[in-house]
């Protein structure tokens, strides 16, 4: 609730907050903490399994099923998804691959988050490293995309560490627009084992 400026405080209201003043130590000041704590770049982390169906419903772009699949595979893989992701879509028309308007996705992966846990086994160093998905990138992507993105956005949003995460869709039908969508911000990838062991 928005509350106006008084224009006055009276005298018990004075003497109350200098008497606060008074009271405070640095050590009750250090209780509270840093509202800029710094974050770091490198966290160790773990790989969680994930299974998701989604409809792709499509009015401007049409997807062959076997196109639809290697598009959402690349997406997945370059969002930070660990390389034995499999993805499957049906309900393509016939005859084989028949250019299609809607389509259900299966995707199977795996995507690392943060754990506590540094001594397990299945640790994984990472790093948030910035994440960029437009028309213009990565270079397998078009301005024709824009519906699969839009489609696809609980299944990123909800199941890959992301922050600072920027997600825009302006999808026109019958229409394929510049600039019509971007997904930007960072994303928890593995470090690559031999830029671990230089680390260590």
């Amino acid at each position: 609730m928005r509350h106006a400026n008084r224009p006055w405080m009276s005298l018990w209201g004075a003497v109350a907050l200098l008497g606060g003043l008074w009271c405070w130590s640095p050590s009750s000041h250090a209780a509270v903490p840093a509202a800029d704590t710094p974050r770091t770049d490198i966290v160790t982390s773990a790989w969680q399994h994930h299974k998701v169906t989604f409809s792709y419903v499509g009015i401007t772009s049409l997807y062959t099923c076997d196109g639809l699949e290697g598009q959402v595979r690349q997406i997945l893989l370059h969002l930070g998804a660990r390389k034995d992701v499999t993805v499957r879509a049906t309900g393509c028309p016939g005859p084989f691959n028949t250019p299609s308007h809607s389509a259900w996705v299966d995707a199977n992966f795996y995507t690392l988050a943060p754990s506590a846990d540094a001594s397990g086994a299945d640790t994984v160093i990472a790093r948030w490293t910035s994440l960029e998905v437009t028309p213009q990138r990565p270079s397998f992507m078009g301005d024709g995309d824009c519906e699969l993105i839009q489609e696809m956005k609980d299944l990123i949003t909800k199941n890959f560490s992301l922050r600072d995460v920027e997600y825009r869709t302006d999808c026109i039908p019958h229409e394929v627009t510049l600039d019509a969508f971007a997904v930007k911000g960072q994303a928890l990838r593995a470090v690559p084992p031999k830029a671990n062991a230089v680390r260590g």
